[in-house]
């Protein structure tokens, strides 16, 4: 069972939503800028993304904080994360809103960015090889 107070499970899960999207996130903008940097190489530095990668799974850690979801007990009551069982339609929004904008969209531009390059690869080589 969970050994602590509500505010250290809370904080648990937060940090544990905060890091998760962080990578996710941060997994996606890589695959962006790779595509920027292979399909489009005139394009500058990309480093304010970093930045935007901490705002982003900050929006969504902190929305339950904000009581637009919640933290509480895993189904084994070993751990804390989010509520995943809605109880309220700001829950189920909340829930659907992390499924679109943290799991379904990155997997999208990850896809998309990775099939770009690869299109340009081969693009390229049949260049180079009637050239």
């Amino acid at each position: 069972r969970w050994l602590f107070n509500q505010a250290v499970c809370t904080l648990y899960a937060f940090c544990g939503v905060l890091f998760g999207l962080c990578s996710l996130t941060s997994l996606t903008v890589l695959s962006a800028v790779c595509c920027l940097k292979v399909c489009y190489p005139a394009y500058g530095r990309c480093w304010v993304l970093l930045l935007c990668v901490w705002a982003y799974a900050l929006m969504f850690a902190a929305a339950p904080l904000a009581e637009w979801g919640s933290y509480g007990p895993e189904p084994y009551g070993t751990a804390c994360c989010i509520t995943w069982k809605a109880s309220s339609r700001e829950a189920t929004l909340y829930i659907l809103a992390l499924f679109v904008f943290c799991y379904l969209l990155p997997c999208l531009l990850i896809l998309v960015s990775y099939s770009l390059i690869l299109w340009t690869v081969r693009v390229s080589r049949r260049a180079v090889r009637q050239h």
